[in-house]
């Protein structure tokens, strides 16, 4: 079986009757959304809340309710995916586009758990461009405060013109040659600079990450305490 349908799976497991739970953008947490949609067909009720147009667009066609944080205060849970992530459980992302609406809701969340194929694993995190979204305005002198961080950095393009968020931001994505013990540092730096909305490294977040392996066989990492 496929990787990210192994860990997509696997995180399903975790939600519980009359659960709120965050749901996810991305190719493996599909895999949970699918798998969410058949419990509730067979007499599962939770609510969720997305973190983008795009999931709650397949919400809608699995039949997964809805609702938004007018309505629930804390979410029990929140399943999203990951473009990197290390032993210590700090993730880079926002591949996607939706790291805004990812991050709120995670940091809303009683337990975050992240669904990745073991390909996603790194040592240092950094191989993968650092998504910020920025505002448009003046959105060529956030770059200029970005690259003093001492990143590269390319304005993410949709098809000849500039990505814009669901938020109607862009995302510019910032090469590190190695993000390392600064990750909660850099996070700091990147959200004090004006014009920045949110950046995509998650740090000290995650309580679990399931990887699914080429092998077949599910890991689960636990954030040490």
């Amino acid at each position: 079986m496929d990787a990210k349908r192994l860990a997509g799976e696997r995180a399903a497991d975790y939600v519980e009757d009359g659960m709120a739970v965050g749901l996810g953008t991305g190719s493996t947490v599909y895999w949970t959304l699918m798998k969410l949609g058949e419990r509730i067909k067979d007499g599962l009720h939770i609510k969720g809340i997305a973190t983008s147009k795009a999931t709650e667009k397949l919400a809608a066609e699995l039949g997964i309710p809805l609702t938004d944080f007018a309505e629930v205060e804390q979410l029990d849970l929140a399943i999203d995916g990951a473009d990197e992530f290390d032993a210590r459980l700090q993730l880079i992302k926002g591949g996607g586009g939706a790291l805004l609406r990812e991050k709120l809701v995670a940091a809303n969340a009683k337990r975050f758990i992240v669904v990745a194929d073991d390909s996603k694993a790194v040592t240092n995190l950094g191989k993968f461009p650092l998504p910020v979204e920025v505002v448009q305005f003046g959105w060529e002198a956030t770059r200029r405060q970005l690259e003093k961080l001492g990143c590269s950095t390319q304005l993410r393009m949709k098809e000849q013109a500039p990505f814009i968020s669901d938020n109607g931001n862009y995302i510019i994505d910032c090469q590190f040659e190695a993000i390392t013990d600064d990750a909660v540092k850099l996070n700091e730096q990147m959200n004090r600079i004006p014009g920045v909305v949110e950046n995509g490294l998650f740090v000290n977040m995650a309580d679990l990450v399931i990887v699914g392996g080429r092998d077949g066989v599910v890991t689960e990492q636990r954030r040490e305490i």
